[in-house]
């Protein structure tokens, strides 16, 4: 599914449409117009400080802010390469810090597509080439690349020399292009595998692990997965981690929900089975609280619409998008319901691309009042469509024309002595539109 992006700056305009003409338009897998492009711009991608490269279906996000906390709570300066973007498109290029700047960006895409016009790049591929661009000018002591599709032929992938790479949780998604069955959605993921290179990975079920342990072997990489060459453990409300260096105990993560315990320690494991950056155990503790991942159950607790809500309402949103990342969402849910004995309305909107049955079966014990919206901008699920399923699995289900709209008619049936618990969920594209509509953009 083709990606989108706007701006309010003309000159990086101007190039993001020089981009939509160009493009193929739709996702295309492969490093052959990737590589065309960075040996046109002099590579680039070999002129960058140490990488870490991380892979996964859900969560990879997530270990990449792990990752960027902890080392900048050592002082050290990092680039990060991240998708997709929620408001604006800079989101995905973080030059040493800091976002990338308008003027800066419309430089390096307009460098990329000046060398490349005749490649037939993708959106993904181009916008690949202008951050190892920017990160090739600016010093820093480190750099996280987060793959964008699979990871074999992801545009990323590329990358000849990362000090450790990782795959976080493994999920069926991306079927079209990955495979349909999980242990062909591994295999694409472990081929970001390089020789010599650490390769940290989750606890996966045997035939999913076996798939990735022979990817590894095969490309004579160092494989240590959790449960084997590392492991955790919540014990006496702490994170215990350990390897073969010795145990760290670690404040439990502000990110919410339990499966954010997962991917701090796979961020720490990957810092700890490499050499290229030494970091103390005073950053690990620290990155626990300082990670931000933005639309990942974060709770919004002011902005534009938050204010039009009841007071005592909670509003939380969450790129839950498909059946992998559905059971820690909705288990959170669940837990949070229990606990604050509020009402509970869920909002959805899912790309036409999803499984959204796969989505809200988990959903079918939390006594939601569902709401469906479209996602706008895209193909999706029409909310007649949505509200169906939602039906089929229990839930009382109405349409509205737009997140705004589901809101008022919370509000307007809230009871003030009661206020509701309410979540957004089902398309990272759905909560970018929702955050710049609160007037909340990531930062």
């Amino acid at each position: 599914m083709a990606d989108h992006a706007r701006s309010d700056h003309p000159a990086v305009q101007s190039q993001l449409d020089r981009l939509a003409q160009l493009s193929p338009g739709s996702d295309v897998l492969g490093l052959s117009r990737i590589s065309e492009l960075l040996k046109r711009l002099d590579h680039p991608e070999r002129h960058l400080p140490p990488i870490f490269h991380v892979a996964g279906t859900n969560g990879k996000g997530s270990t990449c802010a792990f990752l960027r906390a902890a080392m900048q709570a050592a002082g050290l300066s990092v680039h990060v390469y991240t998708s997709p973007h929620l408001v604006r498109f800079n989101e995905r290029i973080r030059i040493a810090d800091k976002l990338i700047d308008d003027e800066t960006l419309a430089a390096v895409l307009k460098e990329v597509l000046d060398v490349g016009e005749d490649v037939g790049a993708s959106f993904f591929e181009v916008t690949t080439a202008a951050a190892f661009l920017a990160f090739s000018r600016k010093s820093a002591d480190a750099c996280i690349i987060e793959v964008g599709l699979g990871g074999k032929l992801d545009a990323t992938n590329v990358i000849l020399n990362p000090v450790a790479c990782s795959i976080a949780q493994l999920g069926v998604d991306h079927q079209f292009f990955l495979g349909n069955s999980p242990e062909d959605i591994a295999e694409e993921k472990a081929g970001i595998a390089k020789e010599k290179v650490p390769l940290l990975t989750q606890n996966y079920a045997p035939n999913i692990a076996n798939r990735v342990k022979h990817i590894a072997e095969g490309k004579k990489a160092i494989w240590l997965p959790r449960g084997g060459a590392w492991e955790w453990a919540v014990y006496q409300n702490e994170l215990h981690y350990r390897d073969e260096a010795g145990m760290i105990h670690l404040p439990l993560p502000r990110l919410n929900g339990s499966h954010q315990n997962d991917n701090a320690a796979l961020a720490v494991a990957m810092l700890r089975h490499q050499k290229a950056i030494i970091l103390p155990e005073s950053a690990y503790k620290a990155a626990m609280g300082w990670a931000s991942w933005p639309a990942r159950l974060q709770h919004l607790s002011h902005g534009h619409l938050v204010r039009t809500l009841p007071v005592g309402a909670e509003l939380w949103i969450d790129g839950c998008h498909n059946p992998a990342a559905a059971p820690s969402t909705a288990a959170f849910f669940q837990d949070h319901v229990e606990k604050e004995k509020k009402p509970f309305h869920l909002i959805m909107g899912m790309l036409a691309n999803k499984d959204a049955e796969g989505v809200l079966q988990f959903f079918s014990d939390s006594q939601a009042r569902f709401y469906a919206v479209p996602v706008p901008g895209h193909a999706c699920y029409t909310p007649e469509a949505l509200a169906s399923i939602a039906e089929k699995f229990g839930m009382s289900a109405r349409t509205a024309d737009n997140p705004e709209k589901a809101l008022q008619l919370i509000t307007e049936e809230a009871n003030p002595d009661n206020p509701p618990i309410i979540a957004l969920i089902g398309s990272l594209y759905l909560a970018g539109s929702f955050l710049d509509a609160n007037r909340t953009p990531p930062e």
